[in-house]
């Protein structure tokens, strides 16, 4: 019998087909499944049937997916992304591979954490402060000001580039929106006299598949905001420091955004969980969902 995956999406779209295809030809059968439509019912059911009649995936009434590909974790109220994540915790306690696992998209969902987990391993990420105390806001940007820094406010949770803010005067200081009650602000990266540009490298286990060039027609470089992309061939210095950091999240895979400043110094801005690849693909003659794949497999028949 061949296996059957579970593909966690609300909106499958381009990747989820191109995901549909790869696990179709290595024989593996592949259903979609929306975390809204799960549920855990414990206490239910006699000891022969505990694990299935506990934990409800739709798509597998017969048996749990024997591996689940994590494409998406729709939004909501702290209640149901909680609850979401927890079906996803509770897959990995029965020992079922997640991937990305629900602790490593926790961690970089939360650019906070991400951060600290960064610099703690020691990878060189932008200076930053997260926390709601107004004062020490504002003390954080007057310093980085005062260096002749700029500043980047961004939405804790948040992707894409999108509601980024540049404070780059003292004037700045009162007039940018404020997420949710909670500071995100990072000293802001200067790679260039003109448009931004960084560096999106594709880390699948323990090998860089791919990498682009993205630059902006502003500050911002991501290619959902108009950014171009380009194919890039990377160094050892590149490869190692994505790697490092992938390491540090503790993910299967992940897309690890790098900038590069003046001084030729690498810094990791983001790592991420869920990362899109069809602007990837594009300028690199590879199926990455082949690549993604063929590491689940793998991954499945080593554990979690």
């Amino acid at each position: 019998m061949s296996k059957h995956i579970a593909l966690v999406t609300d909106d499958p779209g381009w990747h989820g087909r191109q995901l549909h295809d790869a696990f179709l030809r290595k024989g593996y059968k592949c259903t979609n499944v929306s975390l809204a439509d799960c549920y855990i019912n414990v206490g239910c059911g006699d000891d022969t049937e505990k694990n299935k009649n506990t934990l409800y995936i739709p798509g597998f009434e017969d048996s749990l997916p024997d591996g689940v590909f994590v494409r998406g974790v729709q939004g909501g109220t702290l209640e149901e992304v909680v609850f979401y994540l927890d079906v996803l915790h509770a897959l990995h306690e029965l020992n079922i591979l997640v991937y990305n696992s629900a602790r490593a998209i926790e961690r970089s969902v939360d650019k906070g954490m991400t951060s600290f987990l960064l610099d703690q391993a020691g990878i060189l990420t932008p200076p930053t402060w997260v926390g709601n105390d107004v004062h020490q806001a504002y003390s954080f940007i007057r310093r980085e000001l005062a260096l002749g820094n700029k500043v980047v406010a961004k939405p804790l949770f948040g992707s894409q580039g999108k509601d980024l803010q540049l404070i780059s005067k003292a004037e700045d200081i009162t007039n940018f929106k404020v997420y949710n009650k909670i500071y995100y602000l990072q000293r802001f990266i200067t790679t260039g006299d003109q448009s931004a540009f960084d560096w999106r490298v594709f880390v699948i286990g323990d090998e860089v598949v791919a990498c682009m060039k993205r630059e902006g027609m502003d500050w911002i470089s991501n290619v959902a905001n108009g950014g171009k992309c380009y194919s890039a061939m990377i160094d050892d210095q590149f490869a190692s420091i994505s790697k490092r950091a992938v390491r540090a999240v503790d993910m299967h895979y992940a897309g690890v955004d790098v900038m590069q400043d003046l001084h030729g110094k690498l810094w990791v801005t983001e790592v991420n969980s869920i990362p899109a690849w069809k602007g990837l693909e594009s300028v690199n003659n590879l199926v990455v969902a082949d690549k993604l794949v063929e590491n689940f497999i793998n991954s499945m028949g080593v554990g979690n």
